[in-house]
């Protein structure tokens, strides 16, 4: 998809003095106002980089252990047909990782690296993974409200500066939409099915609505790098305002399930042309970002047993690469 993935180091060359630099910034600021894709050969500030290794790498982690919670439940999807749907979905999202991966080793940085960090406890992945999927309402409301509040950001993150980030968007968000789908027309089964199926879907909700909105990130005044990166164009909208669409949309799919939102507050603003809802609760938020979420343990370990399994697959690939090398030499 992008063509040669390898690793492009950074070129070694002097340190530009400081009337340089200022135009350098000064041309790529430019470029970004125009609209113009910052591309893996372009020059780009150093904190620039850092940034897009941060969230791509976030990113792309947040993909994998995604795959966790869902694939829990494979052996326990109440059909064949719901099986092969699952398995699709799971089988997409590690392909997503995938992708923001090769992307992100554009910038320098190596896949390796990434992964253990995130091993290491180093890098972080979306909150919404360290909750559980209890039940198989679960399964739906992830696709409806998690995906949904992903294909909400990432819509805005094809529309972004730096080409191979955005180009992975593009396809990305063309699965999620499906997988977006996937959950709601499981819902709406559900919806429809016993007292109890519908007690099991307005759980699944509740316990799911609020680490959706927190998908988004802390409000926009509370958020360290969303000026830089709205300034820089790897993002096109702020926190506040991406939440405040995907509400928006949500709120007619819930009435049409016949549902209710767990909010008291939340109603429609005639004035704003949107729907007010209530406050976040920002101490849970921070409480499960620093590790201390029903999951984290559980999604780490299952994280880092499955890299040791995988470690004789590595060793056998090395070797028949090796191998080959060996012959071609010859």
């Amino acid at each position: 998809m992008y063509g040669d993935t390898s690793i492009q180091k950074p070129m070694k060359i002097a340190e530009p003095t400081s009337e340089e630099q200022a135009k350098l910034e000064a041309r790529f600021q430019q470029m970004v106002d125009d609209d113009i894709k910052i591309e893996p050969q372009d020059w780009m500030p150093d904190a620039y980089r850092k940034t897009l290794v941060r969230q791509m790498s976030q990113h792309a982690h947040s993909e994998v252990i995604g795959m966790q919670p869902e694939g829990n439940w494979l052996t326990r999807a109440p059909s064949l047909r719901r099986k092969v749907i699952l398995l699709a979905k799971i089988q997409d999202e590690g392909g997503h990782g995938l992708y923001i991966y090769s992307a992100a080793e554009t910038l320098g940085t190596s896949r390796e690296d990434m992964c253990k960090a995130l091993r290491d406890g180093k890098a972080k992945y979306s909150s919404i993974f360290n909750y559980p999927a209890l039940t198989w309402a679960d399964i739906g409301t992830i696709g409806w409200l998690v995906d949904g509040a992903a294909i909400t950001n990432q819509v805005a993150l094809s529309k972004g500066s730096y080409g191979p980030y955005c180009r992975a968007m593009i396809r990305i968000c063309k699965e999620e939409s499906f997988h977006q789908r996937q959950g709601y027309e499981l819902l709406l089964s559900l919806s429809k099915g016993t007292a109890e199926q519908k007690a099991m879907l307005q759980d699944s909700v509740n316990r799911f609505w609020w680490p959706s909105l927190m998908m988004f990130g802390p409000n926009d005044a509370d958020s360290p790098h969303s000026a830089q990166s709205m300034k820089w164009k790897i993002k096109k909208k702020s926190n506040d305002q991406l939440r405040q669409e995907f509400i928006d949309a949500t709120v007619p799919q819930a009435e049409f399930l016949g549902i209710t939102l767990p909010d008291p507050d939340l109603k429609w603003n005639e004035e704003r042309g949107h729907y007010d809802y209530g406050e976040i609760d920002w101490e849970e938020f921070a409480h499960v970002i620093k590790g201390n979420g029903p999951c984290n343990k559980q999604r780490a370990a299952a994280y880092t047993k499955a890299h040791e399994d995988g470690a004789w697959v590595r060793e056998a690939a090395n070797a028949y690469a090796a191998k080959h090398a060996a012959q071609a030499a010859e």
